[in-house]
């Protein structure tokens, strides 16, 4: 009965709603690009160790145009993201990372700009100790070493 009550409300109002009881969460996009087992990765003002590019979502701003934005702003490459491969949601913080694949040919020099401190090209198993790379950083990499791995993504079901 409230379904149905709900769905004759006006739309402004059922947004309302929805804003007032649904948890709110942080929406990032982050850019893992990789040159043959190592990744581009900045310091920054506002993190512990080694991040990817990347950052928060603008109102009304997708997943992809986000990641290119920061990118840009971080580094000053210019980069054309595909689909996302992962989404990584940490109920925790209340923070969900969307996470791109940028395969380069070659390791190139960076200029950190922006928020990033410094730049680096790090190889994969430097990032997984917590002293160089935060609980989000090392998750990230999992995710793209799964995701490299061809570890299926597909569900299935389940027997009775």
């Amino acid at each position: 009965m409230a379904l149905s009550l709900y769905r004759r409300l006006p739309r402004f109002l059922r947004l309302w709603i929805i804003r007032r009881v649904a948890p709110g969460h942080t929406v990032g996009a982050l850019a893992l690009i990789e040159h043959e087992g190592t990744l581009l990765m900045l310091k920054q003002r506002h993190r512990r160790g080694w991040t990817f590019p990347g950052g928060l979502l603008n109102r009304g701003e997708n997943a992809s145009s986000a990641v290119v934005r920061e990118v840009e702003e971080e580094t000053g490459l210019r980069v054309e993201v595909g689909l996302p491969f992962s989404t990584v949601v940490e109920p925790g913080s209340r923070r969900v990372d969307i996470l791109f694949w940028v395969r380069v040919a070659e390791p190139f020099p960076v200029e950190a700009s922006g928020e990033a401190l410094e730049s680096g090209w790090i190889r994969f198993d430097e990032l997984t100790d917590p002293e160089t790379t935060d609980d989000p950083t090392r998750t990230a990499v999992a995710e793209l070493i799964r995701f490299q791995a061809s570890t299926p993504h597909e569900g299935r079901r389940l027997g009775a």
